[in-house]
């Protein structure tokens, strides 16, 4: 009997383990914040718990996992305004603690985003104030080589704001919310060069700020801060064109709102795009034949001001960063529509980033 007791308290334990993967929180560090943050997170029941202190840093905003999940990767708000804005390298000891390994410098004011391809062998770093675009190669022990190539976006005329960047594949797309375009580079020879400077003409001003791409490369959906809009780019046989525009707001809204984060569901069948004013996730349901979208709810986020949002690895819930409200947000997700429905919320000090 004590045997079988045992075996039951083993499985239940093992159980719990097993259903629990960890969620790394980047932050800004400027309130009560004082790095990134860890929580373990239950894909059975959407819990949130033991929230942990894993490194101290300086406003580490955005992050990024490596190819092979053995580093993390952060953009680092510098302390004072007279240093610069970094890039740090980080190792994920067994405890998931992190350790530093190295920094490099941004080459650029207000570093937001970051990206590994998916061989893990390039970062890429978008910076907001700078208007650069800053390479990194990776070495074999995670840590970062000082930048390889800069590119900058600003022009006598155009102040930009580099906003985010992703690879696909051998492309690199970089959203330029201050120069109102989605850039374009193609590598040759290890590095990259200039393909276009806009994949499609941005009418009006509605500043791109992210953007997900479908998984065979076809689609890109680009949310616009300023537009309060998501604009719908298809692939073409030697560019792209635009297919689809759409509000991410309730019609019944009319206050002031600044679009943040967008992800494609697990599936693809759906989309979700995060509202800053609103304060609400924008959800779409997506036709995988053509690739345009339809608005099908509007959903607080039972907080202030939802900077980053994220899906969990089963695709099941969806967890929103409330940065000015210290809190996050969990959501289950119907498979059927795509709709969500509000779990509950966590305090986390000014989360930025969330990283599964």
């Amino acid at each position: 009997m004590k045997k079988i007791f045992l075996l039951l308290t083993f499985l239940s334990f093992f159980s719990f383990y097993a259903q629990n993967t960890p969620l790394y929180v980047g932050t800004f560090t400027d309130m009560e914040s004082e790095g990134i943050y860890q929580l373990q997170f239950n894909t059975q029941t959407g819990e949130l718990t033991n929230k942990t202190l894993v490194v101290k840093a300086s406003s580490p905003a955005f992050l990024s996992y490596s190819a092979d999940r053995k580093y993390i990767y952060s953009v680092n708000r510098s302390a004072t305004k007279t240093e610069d804005d970094y890039v740090s390298a980080y190792k994920i000891l067994d405890n998931g603690t992190l350790s530093i390994i190295n920094t490099a410098k941004a080459h650029g004011a207000a570093a937001c985003h970051i990206s590994i391809d998916k061989k893990g062998k390039k970062a890429v770093v978008s910076n907001y104030t700078g208007g650069t675009v800053s390479l990194f190669d990776i070495n074999k022990d995670g840590s970062l080589n000082e930048a390889s190539q800069v590119f900058d976006h600003n022009t006598p005329s155009e102040k930009s704001h580099a906003h985010s960047a992703q690879f696909y594949k051998k492309d690199l797309f970089v959203a330029d919310l201050g120069r109102n375009a989605v850039y374009q580079y193609r590598l040759k020879k290890d590095e990259y060069k200039l393909k276009s400077p806009a994949i499609v003409k941005m009418e009006g001003n509605p500043g791109p700020r992210h953007f997900s791409i479908s998984k065979n490369g076809k689609y890109i959906y680009i949310i616009n801060e300023y537009g309060s809009s998501i604009t719908t780019v298809k692939r073409t046989k030697n560019n792209f064109k635009q297919i689809d525009y759409d509000s991410t707001l309730d019609e019944n809204y009319n206050g002031k709102n600044s679009c943040a984060d967008i992800h494609l569901s697990k599936d693809e069948r759906f989309l979700y795009g995060s509202n800053r004013g609103e304060n609400s996730i924008a959800v779409f349901k997506r036709n995988i034949k053509t690739g345009t979208i339809d608005k099908i709810q509007n959903i607080s986020v039972h907080g202030d001001w939802p900077r980053n949002f994220t899906l969990d690895p089963t695709g099941k819930f969806v967890l929103v960063a409330n940065r000015r409200s210290n809190n996050i947000s969990v959501y289950s997700i119907d498979s059927d529509t795509g709709k969500l429905t509000f779990l509950k919320d966590y305090a986390v000090p000014t989360p930025v980033c969330l990283l599964f």
